[in-house]
């Protein structure tokens, strides 16, 4: 099945935003600052990350919205150095995704949010790459499962995207001709 493609605005100095989803432990952050190197650019980090690394309990489905949020801000901040291209290590698509996943529902406010948000393109990150021990991972037995539901996502949002898969740099090499294809 064709993954679909963002229609060429003829805005050549337009900044494109890339969004790098997929299931935990995926070569996400990887990706994410190679591109930014490679392109000489910026980079958004995960703000769940920071934002659950200083959480003093275990977290809750009313953290996801404040890490959405979060995660806007940080695009916003970021975003205005940004040379060509900002590239996401995730977006709302994953928030959404692991709250309806962990939690059975996701906030209305991500929902609404995520609508918002307008990306060039999804670099869909495969399951892979071999599993890393994190305290901030919860689902080694659940990644097929998880990518399943971010390829129907971005699929029935009709969401530019492209599937990255194999080694560490033959998915740098597949990760910059899908770029190369929205520039």
């Amino acid at each position: 099945m064709p993954h679909f493609r963002p229609m060429d605005t003829g805005n050549s100095q337009k900044v494109r935003r890339v969004a790098i989803v997929g299931p935990e432990c995926t070569g996400k952050t990887d990706l994410a600052r190679f591109l930014a190197n490679h392109y000489q650019t910026v980079w958004v980090p995960e703000f769940a990350r920071e934002y659950l690394e200083k959480l003093d309990r275990p977290y809750t489905k009313e953290d996801l919205t404040h890490i959405a949020r979060g995660q806007l801000q940080a695009e916003k901040l970021v975003a205005e150095h940004a040379v060509r291209f900002v590239f996401c290590d995730t977006n709302l698509v994953v928030i959404k995704i692991w709250s309806d996943f962990k939690y059975g529902s996701c906030d209305p406010e991500i929902l609404t949010l995520l609508k918002q948000q307008k990306y060039d393109l999804h670099l869909l990150t495969d399951v892979d790459l071999p599993w890393e021990d994190d305290p901030l991972r919860e689902h080694p037995d659940k990644r097929q499962e998880l990518f399943d539901l971010y390829k129907a996502e971005l699929e029935s949002t009709r969401t530019a995207f492209e599937i990255i898969r194999g080694s560490y740099a033959s998915r740098r090499v597949a990760a910059i001709k899908a770029v190369a294809e929205i520039s």
